[in-house]
This record gives structure tokens, sequence and C-alpha cells, in this order.
């Protein structure tokens, strides 16, 4: 696993490319995935997205406009993606299975996105082959159980807003 993100790195912030919107990741993430499936790629157009989940009330819009975008998801359930309203870049999104609770934000969005690498490589079974995985970093094959990876704090975090 990854060290951990110093707690005084935080609040940090991160925008669009426009530099229209501006926000605000009050305090570090709960966890930070790297999924390599082919939902992502196609939706990142790139290898993999790198996502780090946060309670919603964490991200805070400092300026701009944001616009929800509802795309499919393999799951089915969909998922919103919070954009930039003028340069359409994805900042952060919002999935089924957590709905507005818990908000997924495009690391590389942030003003340091180095701040964040992956806890952990999911759907690594598609993978594109050129990808090389760090060692030391959790790699599963599809999902994982939380309690077998996340830190004892983030799951305290995750419980509390299901309170």
């Amino acid at each position: 696993m990854t060290d951990p993100v110093h707690p005084d790195s935080f609040p940090i912030e991160g925008g669009c490319t426009c530099r229209a919107v501006r926000y605000r990741m009050a305090s570090a993430p709960l966890f930070v995935h790297c999924c390599h499936c082919r939902w992502c790629q196609r939706e990142s157009g790139s290898a993999f997205a790198l996502n780090a989940m946060i309670e919603a009330d964490r991200v805070q819009l400092l300026a701009g406009e944001t616009e929800r975008v509802q795309t499919p998801s393999a799951s089915g359930k969909g998922q919103s993606i919070v954009r930039c309203a003028r340069c359409r870049i994805a900042l952060w999104s919002h999935y089924a299975g957590s709905g507005d609770a818990v908000s997924f934000v495009r690391v590389g969005t942030l003003d340091d996105p180095d701040l964040l690498p992956p806890d952990i490589h999911i759907f690594t079974m598609s993978k594109q082959p050129w990808v090389l995985l760090p060692p030391g970093t959790p790699a599963v094959a599809e999902y994982y159980r939380r309690s077998e990876h996340w830190p004892a704090a983030s799951i305290d975090r995750l419980k509390a807003l299901k309170a």
C-alpha cells in the first residue's frame, strides 16, 4: 500500500482545464482507486481512471458553474458526472452504489495530483498490457473487500455517512 497522505497537506485544490471551475478537497480522501476496467478506459480516453473517494460535503465548489451529466455504467445503474459547464472537463462523479454521499474526484484535475497516488489498482484483468503496476501497491483482478484494504479510519468515516 502507498504511504498515506499527510493530513497537513489538506485542504488541496483543483479545477478544470479552462480554469473557470475551482474546487477544494477539505481533507484526505477515503481511498484512491486506479481502475483499469474497459468502461473507465473508454470514458477517460486513457488506460485507466484515477479517482479519490471522499465524502461529498468535503468537496467544496469555490468558483464557476458545473453541470451534472448522467452516463451509463458497467453496473447498469449509471453514474452522475460533475463537469465544468464551459470546457466540459469531468471533475468528479457519483456512482449509484454510494449516491450523492461520496464523490469520486478525478485526481488529474487536482493542482498537485502527485499527492494522491493509487491505494489500489482494480479490474487489472482488463488493464492495458503495456501498463506496468508498481510493486507494493495492491492490485486485484476485479473488485475487493473494503475490510481487507481500507484503513480503519476510512471505514469509520464511511460508516458515519450511512448512520
